[in-house]
């Protein structure tokens, strides 16, 4: 009894430990899952139970081979609970095949060329005297700022300001930071 209770008690401990042996000191949870640092930014947000309607919209973009390419990208991803700020129905207009130019300059827009992390933001801030633009894909600049230490917030277009949840969720091919607003380009 004791031997089935010691090989027990092993495989156990040698589950675990593999399990956890996939997780890096860069691995963070988001939305309930692991983004982990060898998948792309498309693996990692389609595990993500807080950004399912982003990765619908990706979808149908027709976006998900960009960002799953080399990159490097920053992608500031908001959150379900940041589209469901929208007015209704605006998901579900955006996402029908006849708007696909206007979901992919939205989408777009929260996509920046490079891998920029909470750092590298905050020095961009400071150099810029309290603010930063940062282009886009799309074309169109956003705006970077500091609201108290440590808590960047990103101004669209159109005025409307994002807070940074969670920073720094490295990527194979970038970065990912979770935001609480969906950016609107002008």
């Amino acid at each position: 009894m004791k031997t089935l209770i010691r090989t027990t008690i092993c495989a156990s401990l040698l589950f675990s430990s593999v399990s956890m042996s996939a997780m890096t000191s860069e691995t963070v949870m988001v939305g309930g899952a692991s983004m982990l640092p060898s998948k792309n930014i498309v693996e990692n947000a389609m595990n993500s139970k807080d950004h399912t309607t982003l990765v619908a919209a990706i979808k149908a973009a027709g976006l998900v081979d960009t960002l799953q390419g080399p990159g490097p990208f920053t992608v500031f991803a908001p959150t379900d609970a940041a589209f469901a700020k929208l007015p209704a129905g605006t998901v579900e207009n955006l996402v029908k095949p006849e708007n696909k130019a206007m979901l992919t300059q939205i989408l777009t827009y929260h996509v920046v060329p490079g891998k920029y992390d909470m750092k590298q933001l905050e020095s961009k801030i400071k150099a810029g005297g309290g603010s930063a633009e940062l282009k886009t894909v799309n074309g169109q600049p956003l705006w970077i700022m500091n609201n108290g230490p440590h808590n960047i917030q990103l101004k669209d277009g159109k005025g409307n300001i994002a807070n940074i949840s969670t920073y720094d969720v490295q990527q194979k091919n970038g970065v990912i930071d979770v935001i609480d607003t969906v950016l609107m380009p002008k």
